[in-house]
């Protein structure tokens, strides 16, 4: 049976009636990073997040709980219109929980949270640009020959025509997935290694930042699989003199925005040098093999910044060097990120550590 066929027969069950009962895909982080997800039959439409009852998943399928105490409960936190099956179906986003009421190990979002909400007057913005690679269903990277090398760098970033680009209906079904969620999308490109996109997500505040990249990233990797395409996470994925793929992060505040707000940005800058091994850290697994100094990266080893500099740790744009307010880009974490626990760190060498939420102990806590 050829795709165009399993597509009509698909649609013809999309469009059956529901009987005023609605889906709802409970969607979470597992104890390995990556996303799992089941559906939930609810008897009406969800209008406000209280109307969605909690739930619960087997955690020693997901590296989450001993066998011998699986229940690990989802409490949703967002949710959003469903692309897939559309009407009044949604995704729900969820946190992790033990059953003895404490956040499981795994879920960074809590922490992440109560930060937040402690700085909430600092309004703190984020952009995210999370770079990807497509790899087809053999774990070949899409389209490339078979056996071979496509030509160098060069043509590929911000690509047009064939042979530059690949599987940019993937690409556009991904964004308009993303736009009929309601997502803050703000854009994608090709990059410059072939096969290699990227999407951006931001302005959004605080721990709606984190929210609203992991359900891009839910939508990207099931869009994928309808184009039987597998999405890669990893920020060196080929060795060799290729680019690696990253979560550029750009950040800002309410001071910063306003004019005369770079003194706050160099002021951030100059905490963020102080730490700079703390954040690496929850900067994403593997990362070393792309923070080489090469290849549009900075070393892993020292912090550096500079006005348009891609080869700078953190980047002033040129524009809001001219300006003299705006947002900084902290261009060192991977493109396997948590998003929490980046974005909390973010916050936290930025506006100040509150009582029991510290990033990098939560991260120390997950990996002991």
């Amino acid at each position: 049976m050829s795709g165009t066929e399993k597509t009509y027969i698909l649609q013809k069950y999309l469009d059956l009636d529901q009987r005023g009962k609605i889906i709802a895909e409970y969607v979470w982080i597992d104890g390995t990073g990556n996303m799992r997800s089941k559906g939930r039959t609810l008897k009406k439409a969800i209008t406000a997040l209280d109307q969605l009852p909690e739930w619960n998943f087997d955690g020693s399928s997901t590296n989450q709980a001993p066998g011998h105490d699986s229940d690990v409960y989802l409490k949703p936190v967002a949710f959003y219109p469903d692309p897939f099956r559309r009407g009044d179906n949604i995704i729900v986003l969820s946190e992790c929980y033990n059953n003895d009421g404490t956040p499981n190990k795994f879920n960074h979002r809590h922490e992440a949270a109560k930060l937040f909400a402690a700085h909430k007057g600092e309004e703190i913005w984020f952009g995210l640009e999370q770079e990807y690679t497509l790899f087809d269903e053999y774990d070949q990277v899409y389209a490339w020959p078979k056996g071979g090398y496509p030509a160098p760098q060069g043509p590929y970033y911000c690509g047009v025509g064939t042979g530059k680009v690949h599987a940019r209906d993937v690409i556009e079904a991904h964004y308009r997935a993303c736009l009929y969620a309601g997502l803050e999308i703000s854009g994608i490109n090709a990059e410059v290694m072939p096969s290699q996109w990227e999407f951006q997500v931001g302005p959004c505040e605080g721990i709606e930042m984190g929210d609203q990249l992991w359900m891009a990233r839910y939508l990207l990797i099931r869009v994928a699989e309808e184009f039987a395409v597998k999405i890669s996470l990893h920020p060196k994925p080929l060795k060799g003199d290729w680019n690696g793929a990253g979560c550029h992060t750009n950040v800002s505040t309410k001071d910063m925005r306003l004019p005369g707000g770079m003194k706050y940005i160099e002021t951030a800058i100059e905490r963020l040098s102080k730490r700079h091994l703390e954040h690496i850290k929850l900067y994403g697994a593997d990362n070393d093999l792309r923070l080489t100094g090469r290849h549009e990266t900075a070393s892993m080893t020292g912090f550096s910044s500079g006005v348009a500099n891609r080869g700078a740790s953190v980047r002033i744009p040129r524009s809001v060097a001219k300006e003299g307010y705006g947002y900084f880009e902290d261009r060192r974490p991977a493109s396997n990120i948590d998003p929490y626990l980046v974005t909390g760190i973010m916050c936290e060498t930025v506006c100040g550590s509150i009582d029991n939420a510290d990033m990098t102990k939560e991260y120390e806590r997950e990996f002991s």
